[in-house]
Formats: C-alpha cells, sequence, structure tokens
C-alpha cells in the first residue's frame, strides 16, 4: 500500500497495475474496508481508496460534509491519480452513493454499487438521525466511547454482530487504523458531526440520488449482500427494493453475493474476491 495526500485528504493505493480502480468507503469507515478487495485483483490492477473528510487520516478535514461534498473530493482524487474514461468507479454503503453522484458528472469505464447506492425509502415523519442510529447499530454507538486500549477497541467490534462469525485479520488491521487518542481514552477517528451531516443527506436526498443514477452514462451494475449491517435475515438493499431500480434503469445489472452482510461482503475472502472479480471483468 502506497500513501498520498491530495488537498489534505489521505488516499492509498494498492497494487502496482497500470489499470485503476477508484473505490470509496462507508459512512463511518476508511480507506482500510477496501484492503481485501484489493489483494484479489488481478495483477494489471490498481485500486485507490481514500479517507473521506471526517474519517480516518482525513478526519482534520473541515465540512461542510455532505455526499456532494465528498463526491467533489473523489473527482478531485480521480485527478490527482490520472484516472480517464477507462477507470473503473466503485463505491461500498455510503460509499456507493458518493460514487453514483461522481458518475453522473464525469464518465468511467463501469461503476460498481457494493450494497448501496439505491434510494432508501425514509418513513413519513421519521428523524433521520433517529434512522441512521437504528440502522447503525455499534458502528455510531462506538463515535460516543473512549477505550483503555487497542485491544478494547478491538474487542468492541469483535462483538458487533456482523463480525462475530467472520474476524479476519484485514478487519483487525481496519478497527486499528481508526483508533487514535492517548492511551486509556482512544477513541475512533470518525468525527461524528460529519456521520450525522451525511446521514441526514443520505436519508433526505433520494430524489437526488435517483436522478444520478438515470444520469450515469456508464455500465452500472449493483452487487448486494442477502444479511443487513446487524447481520440480521433483511439485507440493506432488500430485493423489493433492487427490483423497483432495475425497472426503471433498464440498465442496472443486479447481484446478490451468497452468504454474507452489508461488512462481511467486503472483508471475507469469498465474498470479497467475488466483488473483485466484477470491478475487473468486463
Amino acid at each position: 500500500m502506497r500513501l498520498d495526500e491530495v488537498d489534505g485528504m489521505r488516499v492509498a493505493t494498492f497494487g502496482t497495475g497500470s489499470r485503476l480502480i477508484i473505490a470509496v468507503h462507508g459512512i463511518t469507515a476508511s480507506l482500510m474496508a477496501w484492503a481485501t478487495v484489493a489483494r484479489f485483483l488481478p495483477g494489471d490492477w490498481s485500486l485507490v481508496a481514500m479517507d473521506l473528510r471526517g474519517r480516518g487520516h482525513s478526519a482534520a478535514l473541515p465540512g461542510p460534509y455532505g455526499l456532494a461534498r465528498h463526491a467533489e473530493d473523489v473527482l478531485r482524487v480521480a485527478d490527482h491519480v490520472g484516472a480517464g474514461p477507462e477507470t473503473v468507479l466503485t463505491g461500498h454503503s455510503m460509499g456507493a452513493y458518493i460514487a453514483a453522484l461522481a458518475a453522473a458528472e464525469r464518465d468511467f469505464a463501469r461503476v460498481v454499487l457494493v450494497d448501496g447506492g439505491l434510494p432508501l425509502p425514509m418513513p413519513g415523519g421519521a428523524d433521520p438521525d433517529a434512522v441512521l442510529e437504528a440502522s447503525l447499530g455499534p458502528a455510531v454507538e462506538r463515535l460516543r466511547r473512549t477505550f483503555p486500549s487497542p485491544e478494547a477497541y478491538v474487542g468492541f467490534f469483535k462483538e458487533h454482530p456482523a463480525f462475530r462469525r467472520g474476524w479476519t485479520a484485514d478487519v483487525e488491521a481496519y478497527v486499528r487504523y481508526d483508533l487514535t487518542g492517548d492511551e486509556g481514552a482512544l477513541r475512533s477517528r470518525v468525527a461524528g458531526e460529519a456521520v450525522r451531516e451525511d446521514g441526514r443527506w443520505l436519508f433526505t436526498e433520494s430524489a437526488r440520488i435517483g436522478a444520478a443514477l438515470a444520469a450515469i452514462r456508464a455500465p452500472l451494475s449493483l452487487i448486494r449482500a442477502p444479511r443487513g449491517l446487524l447481520d440480521q435475515e433483511s439485507g440493506m438493499l432488500p430485493d423489493a427494493l433492487a427490483a423497483t431500480w432495475t425497472a426503471r434503469l433498464p440498465g442496472l445489472a443486479d447481484e446478490v453475493i451468497p452468504d454474507c452482510n452489508h461488512y462481511t461482503i467486503m472483508f471475507d475472502d469469498r465474498c470479497a474476491s467475488i466483488v473483485a472479480d466484477r470491478l475487473t471483468s468486463r
């Protein structure tokens, strides 16, 4: 992994191949979310991922946040690494929505949405902050806590329902990368206000997301996990929602990767290898 900085944003390149993938992580994640997928890429490919502002080693970058702002950052990174129309763009979870917004502004060879990217129905009168908190559970809870040691932080993650049956060395590296602060009072690098602002944008700007999807000219595909963020039986993007959007966007290819959840689709070797294959196969 080679590290770089673009306008204060940390950027990592996995691999040494000349063919490029630009990859965007989720709402409380970091560029390390892509490490497992990157291991399965063919040798002629490289994957470029960034810590979005308010996350990872880009946490100090100021707001305003919002998915449109992140899409601008993604396009700046794409310019920095020399991405052209032959470059693949992908995103996981919230990153898939950001990728859709970026792809509506610029042509890429393909756009691959990983368990995200379709507008989420918002219950009438619901508070976006409450919906986000209920959806993410421990991923948000950790932002309010401090931890006495790295081991305590790792232990907290090991109890996350999505990881109880899928802990790997890559997950642990992802978790440890997220830590900052002094021994005895360690905390997540993720800025809580960034998560709240992005969550509100995600749940209240469905029309802008739908318009972006319709504006994408590149081949567009969706890869879904059948299980959800808390390993529940219903995935983040249920079949009925996917069917609505494949009917609305006839060019949208939809695929479910069996036996993975919203997180293990990125970290389980079998699931991540399928994601890598879909990113690099035509």
